[in-house]
Order: C-alpha cells, then structure tokens, then sequence
C-alpha cells in the first residue's frame, strides 16, 4: 500500500523557519522523483519544489533562496526546509511522488505564516 505522510506543518511568525517532512512507503521511493505542492485558499495547487531520482533540484522563483529541498533514499523521506517564511507561504503543503505514469499524493500539511 503506498503511502505518503507529511508532517511538521505549524503556525509560524514572519521570518520564521519550518521543517517539512514526508514519510514514503509501499514504492521504489528511490526511483520517483519527489515534489512538494502548495495550495492555498482560493487559488490552484502550485508546484514548489522537485528533486529529480538523481538529486536535482528546482524551486519555484517565488521560494528560491529561502527553501531547500532534500531526500533520504535510505530513510524513504523527502524534507522541505523553509527559512524566511513569509505571509505568502501560508497554504496546505503536499508531498508528492511521480515515475513515469504513475503519480501519488500525500493528505497534506497546513504552514500559517503569521504574526
């Protein structure tokens, strides 16, 4: 059964930091690359950072600089480190896992940025 579970979503101040993790299970994890999506109220869901099978990385512009994305192919895990959070940032974070055709999705983790 696959399976993606985020965690260490939170409330958080302006500027602030907070660590994104995402526990991948019942796949080749090593094989997908890995994305994190954000949505947020009333808009679509937008793509903010991948890393490919091979460890490249990309960043939407709006996050470059402040978020860093990594893996753990020995621990099936996918973290999103973001640094100078701001009000903008707020939204539902979502781990994400594609190969090929076959996609899968975590149930999400809600980042508030706010004083």
């Amino acid at each position: 059964q696959v399976q993606l579970v985020e965690s260490g979503g939170g409330l958080v101040q302006p500027g602030g930091s907070l660590r994104l993790s995402c526990a991948a299970s019942g796949f080749t994890f090593s094989s997908y690359a890995m994305s994190w999506y954000r949505q947020a109220p009333g808009k679509q869901r937008e793509l903010v950072a991948t890393i490919s099978s091979g460890g490249t990385t990309n960043y939407v512009d709006s996050v470059k600089g402040r978020f860093t994305i990594s893996r753990d192919n020995a621990k099936n895990t996918v973290l999103l480190q973001m640094n100078s959070l701001k009000p903008e940032d707020t939204a539902v974070y979502f781990c994400n896992a594609r190969w090929i055709a076959r996609v899968f999705w975590g149930q999400g983790t809600q980042v508030t940025v706010s004083s």
